[in-house]
């Protein structure tokens, strides 16, 4: 009974393995629980009941608020390595003509040696990542600075795909429309990812990969 459990264990499944947690720092953040209202003293003007200044609007500043994200990300790299080296060297040696070594072949007393190397590297990675992504603001800072956070998740048929950001934005640069650029976003995280079939099909096999790790080539 005891095996038989062991073996129920080792060879269970991969779709009854524990799936991995999610990761944490994305959820939406909710606004702030409304303070108790005082009772009314008689007068039109209360703050507590929405008031947004004429010079701010709608804009987002307080925890909760949503934004919108214009992911605009293009990065390019590109390095180019060269190498070369030579060297040559020689040796000659002339026997007497006279005496005992005179038989001696000057010919055969000649030696000379040359190495050479040369060697080139090139490498070029360019990524590009144009999307929107609306996210909530999660803490305002005294410097007139906001931490935002969100992920946006797409089910498809293949599989799922999902975009999560978080990062420092000033609340200035925020525009009339809510929106700001990633790149006014200091301390940002992007993770652009998925799960499915084709990020399945687009992965090298375990056995592949075990090769090209023992491979010495």
């Amino acid at each position: 009974m005891a095996a038989s459990l062991c073996l129920l264990v080792v060879f269970s499944p991969p779709a009854l393995a524990r799936k991995a947690p999610k990761p944490s720092g994305f959820e939406a953040t909710l606004p702030v629980a409304p303070a108790e209202q005082s009772p009314a003293g008689g007068a039109i003007f209360n703050v507590t009941t929405g008031y947004a200044p004429l010079y701010a609007g709608t804009r987002a500043a307080r925890v909760g608020d949503p934004l919108t994200i214009l992911l605009i990300e293009t990065t390019t790299a590109s390095k180019s390595v060269s190498s070369k080296s030579q060297k040559g060297g020689g040796a000659s040696i002339t026997p007497p003509t006279a005496g005992i070594l005179s038989f001696l072949n000057p010919n055969a007393l000649k030696a000379s040696s040359t190495s050479s190397f040369n060697g080139q590297g090139n490498a070029a990675q360019t990524s590009s990542l144009n999307s929107t992504l609306s996210v909530t603001i999660a803490e305002v800072r005294s410097n007139g600075t906001a931490l935002v956070k969100g992920e946006k998740k797409m089910l498809v048929s293949q599989g799922d795909e999902w975009v999560r950001f978080s990062g420092i934005v000033r609340l200035s640069d925020i525009d009339a429309e809510n929106q700001i650029a990633s790149t006014r976003v200091a301390d940002a995280r992007i993770e652009y990812t998925g799960k499915g079939a084709l990020m399945r099909s687009s992965r090298q096999g375990w056995l592949g990969q075990f090769f090209n790790m023992i491979s010495p080539f």
